[in-house]
């Protein structure tokens, strides 16, 4: 037995069987620099995947916070620190309208989960309103919200679905009408159906950018007849910007400034403070009043010293790095480099994204649009024999999901097309 099986039979053992791993050969990593990432056997690889090392992985100036405020202090929030609220005081500056107070998580999943009970409390309703093809964390309540990883338990009778825009593939063609008004006009059936129900409406809970919808190209404003429908009903929307904030999207900070949305409600996981478990709760000062004085809520690890030191080292390189400009200048280098190769190759069916978001839609022909969502797993397989991390998402698990460091430069870009030409050579196309 080689040495990879046996860690994922060690991992069966221990950890338990049907725990996933990416790729049909897992990838056993033991270091990471900047974009790039080294196996057991000394095999480097561009990551161009995950979103967690935001700033690169182990970023000196991180690593260096985390280590100086461990070595000093490291405590819960019961105690009076300092760190918090400068942290605080600097995410909520880079918001544009009235989202100034924060409850630290740990995680993404415990967020929505607290943003949830924000809008039940805040409306006293429980309906819940999300895509049908999204992702957002895996507590009880907010694991109910996807369809793609169905859970095993009956559903929350409290929560509808309405289907995710699609871009590609616009459901306009069909109908006439302009998907941003069918988007609401679904929204508003489901609403509708809540409350004959007698559950009434609480929030719509949304990725700004649809990441795991496959990030549709939807232009400034394409949610405002949404969020007019929402008001209208006095419902809450919780921005999720757990995959696209921080500036990745590279002309706007936040996915809900670049879509123009105004949520009421902001929540915040994996990048915030570039590895180091870190989750946020970002809203308005009367919603987190109602939710203070309604909850003893306490989070023994949420926002600690630690966790704040290395948050806010995150956004100080953010600044100091210009890493929003480069995200911006590198992400228009990559789309254009995608447009090059869907202009050369059939399978290509579609490129979009934005800043260091973006990727490519996988197809059998492109006057059909059917979905090659098997080809598109074998691409992201022999991608990463080449030394490439991808992934893939989307409405039909046929978008490749392109999604490294902001560090990332135009060189690291180069690498990663000329691979991605070669593995399309080595398929027949």
């Amino acid at each position: 037995m080689n040495e990879v099986n046996s860690l994922l039979e060690k991992r069966k053992s221990l950890l338990g069987p049907n725990l996933p791993t990416f790729y049909d050969e897992p990838v056993h990593i033991v270091k990471g620099k900047d974009v790039w990432l080294w196996d057991k056997k000394g095999k480097k690889y561009l990551d161009c995947y995950n979103n967690v090392p935001h700033v690169g992985h182990c970023h000196p100036k991180v690593v260096e916070a985390i280590i100086k405020q461990s070595s000093t202090l490291n405590t819960h929030t019961r105690y009076l620190h300092e760190g918090i609220l400068k942290y605080v005081e600097k995410l909520t500056s880079s918001f544009s309208h009235n989202l100034s107070t924060a409850i630290m998580t740990c995680t993404g999943s415990e967020a929505n989960d607290i943003a949830l009970r924000m809008a039940m409390l805040r409306t006293g309703s429980k309906g819940i309103i999300t895509t049908d093809h999204t992702y957002h964390g895996n507590t009880y309540l907010v694991s109910q919200l996807s369809r793609s990883n169905i859970a095993p338990e009956d559903p929350l009778n409290f929560i509808r679905h309405i289907p995710a825009p699609d871009s590609y593939r616009p459901m306009s063609a069909k109908t006439g009408i302009a998907d941003s008004d069918h988007f609401a006009q679904e929204l508003e059936k489901a609403i509708l159906d809540l409350k004959k129900n007698n559950h009434g409406f609480s929030a719509l809970l949304l990725c700004p950018f649809f990441a795991n919808e496959g990030f549709p190209s939807l232009n400034h404003g394409w949610l405002n007849e949404t969020q007019k429908i929402v008001k209208k009903y006095n419902g809450v929307i919780i921005a999720d910007e757990v995959q696209p904030g921080f500036g990745r999207l590279g002309s706007k900070m936040w996915a809900h400034q670049l879509i123009g949305l105004t949520p009421d409600i902001i929540t915040l996981g994996k990048p915030m403070a570039n590895g180091y478990p870190v989750g946020a709760v970002i809203t308005s000062n009367e919603i987190m009043e109602t939710f203070r004085t309604s909850y003893r809520y306490f989070n023994t690890f949420g926002g600690n010293p630690v966790a704040c030191a290395a948050s806010m080292a995150v956004l100080n390189v953010i600044e100091n790095e210009n890493l929003m400009s480069n995200a911006l200048n590198v992400g228009k280098y990559c789309i254009s480099k995608l447009n090059e190769l869907s202009e050369k190759y059939e399978l290509i069916g579609d490129v979009r994204g934005s800043g260091l978001f973006f990727g490519a839609e996988i197809v059998l022909d492109k006057k059909t649009k059917n979905p090659a969502k098997k080809l598109t797993k074998e691409i992201i397989n022999k991608m990463r024999h080449k030394g490439v991390l991808i992934s893939k998402l989307g409405i039909n698990d046929n978008t490749l999901k392109i999604r490294p460091p902001i560090t990332f430069s135009k060189e690291n870009a180069d690498f990663l097309f000329t691979k991605l030409a070669e593995v399309f050579k080595e398929l027949g196309f």
